[in-house]
Formats: structure tokens, sequence, C-alpha cells
């Protein structure tokens, strides 16, 4: 039986298209399902035969065809809108999303394939407040956090721990601005922000939603630890060298530098340990390194961005890495364990 790989992105993914680059090198033929061409641009033609799903998925674009049985691996890259073939009113539109999703949620749940990673995994893996409880109870060191919609709270928080707290985003740092059209944006984002004295007139605003807070961790550096599989591409982060990206590293047009690093042996295998324990075959953990060299843990992306590292360190080949796992994971199918492309 053939071996195919499918790729479930969005068009605009430079990760999944250079993916598809070494996966075609290979000799390997991926099926990339665009979900924001979705299914406008796809034909798909399934049955149920009284014991399992067969038939096909195309791409009108290119003629790409896909036999449903062919599958044995899976990659779930970026999640998008829906497009569709006629313009739609408001409730056609949502019909239509409800329906498009539960058909395409109902064939992929449904497949025997080996998964980087399954969506069921990655929605349980998440939620960061649940993250943190786990990374302690795992033996991570953990920063004291305070989820509170009273500015009280967060003053005493703050004298709690000596006036060195940080205000952070749970769900995204784009403040949702991503999810709105240019006319309705009112600001583009916030990144970990430092609460200053200056700051307190500003927390009365944490009286309209819950908010999370945690104590400030200074740093020696930061790590960025990708797992992929049973192996961790870990990343050191010179954040500490440009005042733009001490409190958050995530300014990229700061010249900080990256290099390749080894983790302490333990914390590697914690990392690894974490991603699987919710049977995730992929993970980006952000870690903070204390300057007494401790380890501290501080969220899991569990569909995290790993090309903008790779293009600071080319030698941490993440792309190939992901192209190696997918193929592995393909040929062993039934066996899905994230061991499969240790």
């Amino acid at each position: 039986m053939p071996t195919r790989i499918l790729i479930v992105t969005r068009r605009d993914d430079l990760h999944a298209d250079l993916v598809v680059e070494r996966l075609r090198a290979r000799g390997e033929m991926p099926f990339r399902l665009d979900l924001d061409a979705f299914p406008a641009r796809y034909a798909i033609a399934l049955h149920f035969d009284g014991h399992r799903w067969q038939g096909t998925l195309s791409n009108r674009d290119d003629g790409a065809r896909l036999r449903i049985d062919d599958i044995c691996a899976v990659w779930t890259r970026k999640t998008a809108d829906f497009a569709f073939a006629a313009v739609l009113g408001a409730q056609e539109r949502a019909y239509a999303v409800g329906e498009t999703t539960h058909i395409l949620s109902g064939l992929l749940h449904g497949l025997d394939a080996y998964w980087m990673s399954h969506p069921s995994a990655v929605r349980a893996a998440q939620w960061k407040g649940e993250q943190l409880l786990r990374a302690a109870r795992m033996g991570f060191r953990v920063p004291p956090s305070l989820i509170a919609d009273d500015k009280s709270a967060v003053l005493a928080f703050r004298e709690a721990m000596a006036g060195d707290i940080v205000f952070k985003t749970m769900e995204s740092p784009f403040l949702a601005a991503d999810e709105v059209g240019d006319d309705e944006r009112v600001a583009h984002g916030i990144g970990t922000t430092r609460i200053e004295p200056e700051h307190e007139a500003m927390l009365d605003a944490v009286s309209t939603l819950p908010c999370f807070f945690q104590r400030h961790v200074p740093k020696r550096h930061e790590v960025r630890a990708t797992v992929i599989g049973d192996r961790v591409f870990a990343a050191r982060i010179h954040s500490q060298d440009d005042a733009r990206t001490r409190v958050d590293f995530r300014n990229y047009e700061a010249p900080v530098r990256y290099e390749a690093t080894r983790l302490p042996d333990e914390i590697e295998r914690r990392c690894v340990a974490f991603v699987h324990s919710y049977g995730l075959t992929y993970g980006a953990i952000d870690l903070i390194v204390d300057h007494e060299g401790d380890y501290v843990f501080l969220e899991n992306n569990p569909g995290g961005q790993f090309l903008f590292v790779e293009q600071r360190v080319p030698e941490l080949a993440m792309l190939d890495a992901v192209a190696d796992c997918l193929l592995v994971g393909a040929t062993t199918r039934p066996d899905v364990a994230a061991g499969a492309c240790a």
C-alpha cells in the first residue's frame, strides 16, 4: 500500500513549503490541504462501506489526488478560516462552517496514522494554566503566578513578589488583532510586560476580564527547546543583550544572538516527557536560565514556530527532522508513538 503524508495548513505557511521540498527530495509526494482554500479549491468524495471510510480528496488547481486509505502520517501545522466557492450570507456561512468543520474533523480524527500532532492532543495541551501545573509536577521550576480580575489582588501579588511582576497574555500576544478588520483594530498586540509603578493606574482595566501575572525572573539568557519526536533542538537566546528583548525576546528586529546549546540531561528528558505526556510528537518549550543557572519553565506551544530559530542557527536542522519524523512515522504505522522517529 502506498504511504502518503497529509499536511494540514494554510497557503502562506513557509514551514510547510520547505518541509514539502524536503519530502519530495526523499521521493515522497505529500498532499497539502490548505484550509484557507478548503472546500472551495478541493473536491471531496467519501463513502462509508459499513466498516470504514474510503474515497479521495483532490486539489482542483493542481490536480493532486489523495486516497484516504493511503494516508499514513499527518502533520497538523496551521489553522485557517474556510473558503467557500459562493458568496454566503451570515447564516449560510455559519451553517457552512459548522458542516465543513464537522465533516473534516470526522475524517481526520478517524485516520489510522502517525500524527504530528493529533488535534485532540494539541487542544488538550494548549491551556497554559494547566501546563504550569503539569510542569511543576514533573519537576520543572515554575514562577509564582496570579490570575485575577481585581486590582487589589494584583497589587498584593506585586508586593509579595517584591514589586517585580510581569503581565502576560494567555491566548495570543496579538490581542485578537488578527481576528478583526483594519477598521476595527485598536491595538496590534502586547508582549510580556513588566509592571512598573507608572502602570498602576492601568490596572483598573483588569476588572474587565481575568488577567495573568507572574513573578519576573531575572535572566542570564533564554532557551527555545523544540521537541520533535524524541529529539530536542535547543537554542540559546541572548535576550539580555538588547533592551528591546530583555523582558520578551519576541522582538525579531533586535539583532539578538541565537546559538545551538545542549540542555542538561535531566532537563532534556523532562522536556521530552512533558511533550509526550499529552500524546504530542512536537512541542516548542520556552525556558529561562536564571543567574544561578537554574532552568525555569514558561510555556509549551504544541504548534509553535521553529523556522525563525533554524534561520538563525542552521545547524539545528529542524525542517529535516520534521520530514524524517513524518516519513519514519508513515512507514511504521500503526505504531504512532512519539518514539517512532527517535
